[in-house]
């Protein structure tokens, strides 16, 4: 996983709320178990119509999304995660998140920014213009106008995200523990590592 740490870029204004995981990606495209090329069907519907933020010119590859309350809410596919990442998306801003997308995002690390409506507000305005700056290490989200949010995260997600660590790499950053552990359960209960005899 990539390590996230200031996230900057134009950020693509969304503000709509309960936006499920079957708008982020239709059901049709879950016939794939590759994380790549889903992009093309995030938020297919949204899309199709005239005048969507996604097919204004300066918010191509924008790694940021403001969008509205409860974001990500319907079923826990973790395809959303991945077709946000396939299109360049690295951090969600909304006043809420379902809790099982704010979990998948992590796992792939995509940083889900919980802010006052008021601020997402402000953002949404300033995001039609300008570029927003987020960053985690010090969780504070501004903007070229003195604008600054500071915004709660967990502190195991901030150091997973901060280091690039995802549920492998933090069972490897474990290694010699685990090596150390292997080697005294098998002198202490060396019985188990005995293959056990079959009966006939």
């Amino acid at each position: 996983m990539r390590a996230v740490s200031t996230i900057h870029g134009r950020a693509i204004p969304l503000g709509l709320k309960n936006v499920d995981t079957d708008v982020i990606i239709p059901a049709h495209w879950l016939k794939t178990v590759s994380r790549e090329g889903l992009g093309k069907g995030a938020f297919e519907t949204i899309r199709q119509a005239p005048g969507n933020p996604f097919d204004v010119e300066d918010f191509a590859r924008a790694p940021i999304l403001i969008a509205g309350d409860n974001f990500g809410c319907g079923s826990s596919r973790e395809h959303a995660a991945w077709a946000m990442l396939d299109m360049g998306l690295t951090a969600v801003i909304a006043p809420s998140f379902s809790d099982i997308f704010s979990g998948n995002a992590f796992k792939n690390g995509i940083l889900a920014v919980e802010l006052p409506q008021d601020q997402v507000d402000r953002l949404l305005e300033v995001a039609r213009t300008d570029p927003i700056t987020i960053d985690l290490d010090n969780q504070i989200v501004t903007t070229p106008f003195q604008d600054r949010f500071a915004f709660d995260v967990d502190p195991f997600r901030k150091r997973c995200l901060l280091e690039g660590l995802d549920e492998i790499g933090l069972t490897l950053a474990s290694g010699d523990a685990i090596t150390h552990h292997e080697a005294g359960r098998a002198q202490d209960l060396p019985w188990l590592d005995c293959p056990l005899a079959v009966s006939r």
